[in-house]
């Protein structure tokens, strides 16, 4: 009676045990996050940016963030972004999102002036779009990166 006892305790203990990283998989989730952001910018073949933002994510993680765009390319000009939002792609945590992107942007426009873009990070992607003032034209490679402020 104690051999079937233990055999079963022990067989019930095994299949836990084999359960267990399944279940984990099971509570692992994804998170949609937004990022709401001001840019100011200068151009004249080589393209810098400077500015900051505030990323919310739908399962309640928030970072407020520092942005810095570097590149060159057939590029002049100046512009100012004040309202300016991004959707990321997908990821399992807020952390995911800070490194640098890829960044190809094509400009044209003065006075007022909207701006759009699509980067990626390996896995992670980035659709950029906002408003402002500014003169700018041309076309422009680089990098987008979003540190922790």
């Amino acid at each position: 009676m104690k051999r079937h006892m233990i055999l079963g305790l022990s067989a019930l203990l095994l299949s836990l045990i084999a359960v267990a990283p399944a279940a984990g998989d099971m509570a692992k989730t994804t998170t949609i996050c937004r990022m709401d952001y001001t840019l100011k910018g200068w151009s004249a073949f080589y393209k810098s940016s400077r500015g900051s933002g505030t990323i919310t994510c739908d399962n309640g993680q928030t970072a407020r963030a520092k942005i810095a765009a570097t590149g060159g390319g057939l590029t002049a000009g100046k512009s100012v972004i004040r309202d300016g939002h991004g959707t990321f792609s997908e990821v399992a945590d807020i952390q995911e999102l800070f490194g640098s992107y890829a960044d190809a942007t094509a400009a044209a426009g003065a006075g007022k002036s909207s701006e759009a873009q699509a980067l990626t990070k390996g896995e992670v992607s980035l659709a950029l779009a906002g408003k402002g003032t500014g003169v700018e034209l041309g076309v422009s490679f680089g990098k987008f990166t979003i540190t922790r402020r």
